[in-house]
């Protein structure tokens, strides 16, 4: 029989589709750090084996990783923008930067966004 935890929240994690699996693997890591900055309550407790060894907490949160075409992802990052999301962006030439409004605009990023993660219900 499988069980299935039901969670209250999770957050998604928009990877450009077109990136090699390390540089997805790579953007995943620094995006989710981003959400833990923002949200760090999402983070468990320390886990200890049988052993007594001890280990880092993670997070108690799902995270969904997905992909989508550049189109689709700059999409994305616009509507979450438009909505007054905080979310983390991952941009073209390794510069990462929350995307953040001022004045009502979107500041402008260097490069394509290769990612977005936001937190989400």
């Amino acid at each position: 029989m499988v069980h299935f935890l039901m969670f209250d929240t999770k957050f998604a994690i928009v990877l450009r589709e077109d990136l090699p699996v390390w540089q997805k693997l790579n953007v995943t890591a620094f995006l989710t750090s981003g959400i833990v900055a923002q949200f760090p309550d999402i983070i468990g407790e320390p886990y200890r084996d049988r052993a007594g060894n001890l280990y880092n907490p993670l997070s108690v949160q799902p995270v969904i990783v997905l992909s989508a075409d550049q189109a689709t992802l700059s999409a994305i990052h616009r509507r979450a923008l438009e909505r007054g999301v905080t979310t983390s962006l991952y941009v073209e030439g390794g510069r990462h930067r929350a995307a953040r409004r001022q004045e009502g605009r979107r500041q402008d990023h260097q490069g394509r966004p290769y990612a977005c993660v936001a937190p989400g219900d």
